[in-house]
């Protein structure tokens, strides 16, 4: 017949009224001598406080954020006969001395505590430990129970997002050490990225069924949309990203655009802004070569280009694509126009090469066709910036005395915030600016 024993907090030293920061056990769980059942912190050092006997608990009596002392109820467990103690489960007298543990050839894992508590403080396990320790072994904690690791090293676990339940101890009786935590996060580290959501120092995504709260329908992703996930995912986790916005009076600009269409037709060219914004882009990252470069891997040095492969991104029905006009710089705004449309067409008709998608300088994202006002682009990286462009609005502007209607092109200019600061961008985007406003002064 098994025999119910209320185990208490032992003598704990001077501390009084500790704060509970893990439960580590529950109703129904077998417990051995030695394993933590709590874990307490106080302002000086925090420790774990072992079962001084074996057996199954029965009840909980405390919980998280509870503040216990010496002598405070912990749990009951159900022991059989003979296998506790009587003093084991009542708390020891305050003046009684704590009983002196036997000499072993290492000490028992629950004896370790922080490096911040004091010395003369007496260690929880050997006050609570009624029973020798078995011998030291390395197999883990057995299937549905807790993780066996001190308050500090699950501080440092938390801290670095780890599960303590998927690292393997290598500490006596299985206890999970600091190193352990370290060749964890190391071994993650080395390991490809699964999706784009489990990203860098990301919790696994959690697995939701959406067909409890209603009918689902699912649809797969496109292998562009796919792939474009995990390269966005991965520029915007690994980029420092800042946005500055600005607009462009285009009223000028956009009459010139149509007083060209004629022309245009005649070359059996669809003329659209693009091929302006991108001659005036070419002539701004010539004044800004920051712009024009990219980051060494070794994050010392910049890689400046002297060459102009324009990026662009392109609507398709399977997801966005970012297709490359190489030497956009020595190009007509004609054969800008041409190409533009001839890559469109590859683009969607999903006939373009690698070779036609690589070596990109700069990347202009164009949602001049379908609306809004500012938007925040995402770097291409190894690229260091994008401008994004709006659809043009007409704005009264204050001019010679008196209002009139002004054309303007709103701006969104992305950037790597470690290789662009602030002030560099905000000229670059004035200039810009200004090359819209009067395209004459590309040729200065």
């Amino acid at each position: 017949m098994g025999r119910e024993a209320v185990v208490s907090v032992p003598d704990i030293g001077d501390y009084k009224n500790v704060e509970i920061i893990e439960v580590l056990v529950k109703t129904g769980d077998a417990v051995k001598a030695d394993d933590s059942l709590i874990a307490l912190e106080s302002d000086k050092a925090a420790m774990e406080v072992p079962s001084p006997f074996g057996g199954t608990v029965k009840e909980v009596k405390v919980q998280l954020g509870d503040r216990v002392s010496q002598g405070s109820p912990i749990l009951t467990l159900v022991v059989e006969d003979g296998d506790a103690p009587t003093a084991a489960s009542e708390p020891a007298p305050a003046a009684a001395a704590p009983p002196k543990p036997e000499p072993t050839a290492e000490p028992p894992a629950a004896a370790t505590a922080p490096p911040s508590a004091p010395a003369a403080t007496p260690q929880p396990a050997q006050v609570a430990t009624a029973v020798a320790p078995p011998p030291p072994t390395t197999t883990p904690p057995s299937e549905g129970a807790p993780p066996h690791a001190s308050p500090s090293v699950r501080k440092f676990a938390r801290e670095l997002g780890a599960d303590l339940a998927q690292i393997r101890g290598t500490g006596i009786k299985g206890r999970i050490l600091k190193e352990d935590v370290q060749n964890f996060i190391k071994q993650r580290l080395q390991q490809p990225e699964r999706t784009a959501a489990s990203g860098f120092s990301l919790p696994e995504p959690v697995e939701i069924d959406f067909s409890q709260f209603g009918p689902v329908d699912r649809k797969p992703m496109s292998r562009i949309k796919k792939l474009s996930a995990a390269n966005l995912h991965r520029a915007w986790v690994g980029i420092p990203h800042v946005t500055h916005q600005d607009e462009a009076d285009i009223t000028d600009l956009e009459a010139f655009r149509v007083s060209l269409k004629q022309e245009a037709e005649r070359r059996e060219v669809k003329l659209t802004l693009l091929p302006f914004i991108m001659k005036a882009v070419i002539a701004t990252l010539k004044a800004f070569p920051n712009f024009n470069a990219s980051l060494a891997a070794n994050g010392e040095e910049l890689i400046l280009k002297q060459y102009y492969h324009l990026g662009f991104a392109v609507d398709t029905p399977d997801g966005l694509v970012v297709p490359v006009l190489r030497d956009a710089d020595r190009k007509s705004v004609y054969e800008i126009a041409a190409e533009l449309a001839e890559l469109g067409v590859r683009a969607r008709n999903r006939k373009l090469r690698n070779t036609d998608l690589q070596g990109g300088t700069f990347t202009i994202s164009s949602l001049g066709g379908i609306g809004g006002t500012s938007f925040t682009p995402i770097v291409n990286a190894p690229e260091v910036s994008i401008l994004g462009v709006c659809k043009a609005q007409l704005k009264p502007a204050y001019q010679g005395g008196q209002w009139v209607p002004r054309l303007m092109l709103p701006l969104s200019l992305s950037y790597d915030h470690r290789v662009i600061d602030g002030a560099e961008a905000a000229r670059f985007a004035a200039t810009l600016a200004q090359l819209l406003s009067d395209l004459r002064r590309v040729l200065l």
